[in-house]
């Protein structure tokens, strides 16, 4: 039998479309609120408004950064995520830099994804490594990038690009980056 409120505190309602206003993201908060959900996980600009929404729940405010293509330069990244944290965001999800990692830019990738970590401080990051674009081998390399610039999590994808994710991507993944590692 599934236990519902337990299923209920692993998901992220999330909802980052361009064309959604604070109508909708007043709408995700309550169904997070009624739902029992983990997060609400958002683009930054309605970090603050939705914070206001769910402060007095135990609904987190999770916030992307770099999204959805990840080429940001790590300045502004680190800039978003820091003003983010500012507003409310206990979490934030970063996009990796899939161009970097797949010219086998290993440093600008650790630095690019450490400089997020610290200006997030004290909210956890989780680093979206678009596996779509990605080889076996560069998968294994961005969750080992992620892990040593201090990233909590790695996730599979943004839903923005040519596909979602595999099971054995998430089985690669896993098996990269242990059991410490979401």
């Amino acid at each position: 039998m599934i236990d519902v409120k337990k299923l209920a505190k692993m998901i992220d309602h999330t909802e980052l479309k361009s064309n959604s206003g604070e109508k909708k993201i007043l709408n995700l908060c309550n169904e997070a609120k009624m739902f029992g959900f983990y997060s609400v996980c958002i683009n930054t600009s309605f970090t603050k408004f939705a914070y206001e929404h769910l402060k007095e729940s135990e609904v987190l405010v999770c916030n992307v950064v770099g999204f959805p293509l990840g080429a940001n330069t790590s300045y502004t990244k680190a800039c978003e995520a820091k003003k983010a944290v500012q507003e409310g965001a206990e979490e934030i999800d970063m996009v990796i830099n899939v161009g970097a990692l797949r010219d086998k830019r290993y440093d600008f990738v650790k630095d690019d994804i450490k400089r997020v970590v610290e200006a997030s401080y004290p909210a956890l990051v989780k680093v979206i490594l678009e596996t779509c674009y990605l080889t076996d081998d560069e998968i294994v390399k961005g969750c080992e990038l992620a892990v040593k610039a201090g990233a909590k999590f790695v996730k599979t994808s943004t839903g923005f690009g040519a596909f979602g994710a595999f099971p054995a991507h998430i089985q690669l993944m896993r098996k990269t980056v242990g059991p410490d590692i979401g």
